[in-house]
């Protein structure tokens, strides 16, 4: 009975777990899953992005995102670009939580 409860707890705790939007920045472009671009301005961003400090401050695909120091701790890795045409998707770093979410909602399976 213990050994039921013990795996029924650690499936929960993976379940919130993977919720978190964890993005791991890579050296290399052909390591990423995603490729960003930063614009300048808010309104040329498909997703703004707020970091959050604490991984548990992370929530689904809301543009609330920890960067990991380890690509096994991602959910998603990600490759910044030079160019906005390279780019798979366009953020917008903002500086209040509340700022955070997708203006263009056709790309946010890109972070699924």
């Amino acid at each position: 009975m213990k050994k039921i409860l013990i795996i029924i707890a650690a499936i929960l705790l993976g379940c919130f777990a993977a919720k978190a939007q964890a993005v791991y920045s890579c050296k290399y472009k052909s390591e990423a899953q995603v490729k960003v671009y930063v614009a300048k301005y808010k309104s040329d961003a498909d997703l703004v992005v707020y970091r959050c400090k604490y991984k548990s401050d992370a929530d689904g695909n809301k543009g609330l995102w920890f960067f990991t120091d380890y690509k096994s701790d991602a959910k998603k890795t990600i490759y910044f670009v030079d160019y906005k045409s390279e780019a798979d998707i366009v953020i917008y770093f903002a500086d209040y939580k509340s700022e955070a979410g997708w203006q263009n909602k056709s790309k946010q399976q890109k972070m699924y």
